[in-house]
């Protein structure tokens, strides 16, 4: 049997999970591709790293990744470093020269996904990244192939797990966000700096590689609007739970048709407060969800773990034994398309809804007031409800569909308006209530 061989960078979680992996089912991986797959190196910042406990040989571990890339009996190469250089250059390289990469490196396909699919079309090599987003959930390979030949409306989705493990602490515990990131620190979900994450960073990415997919239309995380949770207040899923809602931080990609018949994108990231009817609702813990609307398939879900050594390993691996079998039959898999280039549209332009929290004079004539407030930026009022007394008085108001921009307008306007005392809380409702 044919040997085909494997390059990786990068030894950490991730890696140190492909090589049990590989190792542990060689057999029965050499008989789905054809060939066994044998490392021929594995890239690593530090040599002097204790690695005894991995099945492989300590001589193949090198500290010169381009010399790896370079060499002529590299069939295929595995990145697992992340970031942005040194992985592009060395990607770039390994795709120039004829070698497929299989990458979970979402921070660089989000920057500068176009510069790697033109390396491999000049190459003529396959692409593949299916643990950049979603960890070990089948979830790009539906949206590339799958997929291809239906119409994609909507993509919404909980991808990543620090913030849904926070968000859902909140809303079982009554904790605040401070209480429940210590926990999730505690726990291992996340980091010691856990930015990235709570700041909407890492979903963004996510977000931009999947609206690239669904909509063939170039998408990178600079035009992503984001917002993290650190803002989030036990209030805030406190008050989404009187309206049979709960929160969490969704990325939200979708097509947009104007009144002209123009089609654009809008892609965002950011909390919001969703019926607990719906399916992602449900998705708790540090779990991935991913919902997708399409005009023939219909409403999918795709739901897993979304992150941890073992299941992104075995995304990593699943791509492996796609391009190992494209190179024994000497074919490459159709590039990614971006035919399309929807115009991307700034989140002002999004269709959403708004949860208020007023602190009001309790007084005669405030509701009037704040109606008129809505009704000046052509806002409509779906519910209203006052919650106290006194100097407790506070409205609560959930908005039919509008604008972003028309919402934050009447947001800023309620903030002028001598009645309206504080403005404790806003966040956009997504999903029927």
């Amino acid at each position: 049997m044919r040997t085909l061989k494997l390059a990786m960078l990068g030894c950490g979680t991730v890696g140190a999970e492909v090589v049990r992996l590989l190792h542990q089912h060689g057999d029965e991986l050499a008989a789905r591709v054809g060939a066994r797959l044998e490392f021929a190196g594995i890239a690593v910042r530090r040599l002097g790293v204790d690695r005894s406990d991995l099945p492989v040989p300590g001589e193949i571990f090198t500290d010169d990744a381009m010399s790896l890339i370079e060499r002529d009996d590299v069939d295929v190469v595995i990145e697992v470093v992340g970031g942005i250089e040194p992985a592009r250059e060395w990607l770039v390289a390994a795709l120039k020269s004829g070698k497929s990469v299989v990458t979970a490196n979402k921070a660089l396909l989000a920057e500068d996904g176009a510069s790697l699919q033109a390396a491999a079309a000049e190459g003529g090599a396959d692409l593949y990244y299916e643990a950049s987003v979603a960890g070990g959930i089948p979830l790009l390979g539906p949206l590339r192939e799958s997929l291809h030949g239906d119409r994609i409306t909507r993509v919404m989705g909980i991808v990543n797990g620090t913030t849904n493990f926070i968000l859902s602490a909140m809303d079982s515990n009554g904790t605040g966000f401070a209480e429940a990131l210590e926990e999730a620190t505690a726990l291992g979900y996340a980091e010691a700096d856990p930015t990235a994450d709570v700041e909407g960073y890492d979903a963004a990415a996510k977000a931009a590689i999947l609206a690239s997919l669904a909509f063939h239309t170039p998408v990178s995380a600079a035009d992503v609007y984001r917002e993290g949770i650190t803002e989030v207040t036990a209030a805030d899923v406190a008050s989404a739970q009187t309206i049979g809602c709960t929160v969490k931080l969704l990325c939200i990609a979708e097509r947009q048709v104007g009144a002209d018949g123009a089609e654009s994108v809008a892609v965002r990231v950011h909390p919001a407060m969703i019926p607990r009817s719906h399916p992602l609702a449900g998705v708790t813990g540090a779990f991935n969800a991913v919902f997708i609307e399409a005009d023939a398939a219909g409403e999918l879900m795709f739901y897993g773990r979304g992150a941890g050594g073992a299941p992104t390993a075995s995304a990593v691996l699943g791509d492996v034994v796609a391009v190992a079998r494209h190179k024994l039959t000497g074919v490459r898999a159709a590039g990614d398309t971006s035919y399309a280039r929807l115009p991307v549209r700034p989140i002002g332009e999004a269709i959403t809804r708004y949860h208020l929290s007023l602190e009001v004079a309790d007084r005669a004539g405030v509701l009037a007031a704040v109606a008129s407030e809505f009704a000046a930026t052509g806002v409509s009022i779906r519910t209203v409800k006052q919650e106290g007394r006194g100097a407790d008085a506070t409205l609560v108001v959930v908005t039919h569909v509008a604008t972003d921009a028309a919402l934050s307008s009447t947001v800023d306007r309620l903030r002028r308006l001598d009645a309206v005392r504080n403005v404790l809380s806003v966040m956009r409702v997504e999903g029927e209530t």
